[in-house]
């Protein structure tokens, strides 16, 4: 059994590289738009790819690794 404080030690130690290899992982960032765009004044006819509120637009997972 080893003591206690090598036992932190190496916990330490594991935390500091998992923590360093997730910094290290490449990372996918969205350009999200910080302010939503502004409504069609008058509620006109819907265009084709203005499906906001259209509850059956549906989801796509993407599963990688």
């Amino acid at each position: 059994m080893l003591p206690p404080f090598i036992i932190e030690q190496i916990r330490q130690r594991e935390e500091r590289e998992r923590l360093q290899r997730e910094e290290n992982r490449p990372r996918l960032e969205l350009p999200l738009e910080r302010y939503p765009a502004p409504r069609r004044p008058g509620g006109g006819a819907k265009e084709p790819h203005d499906d906001e509120d259209d509850p059956n637009r549906g989801v796509i997972i993407l599963e990688i690794g």
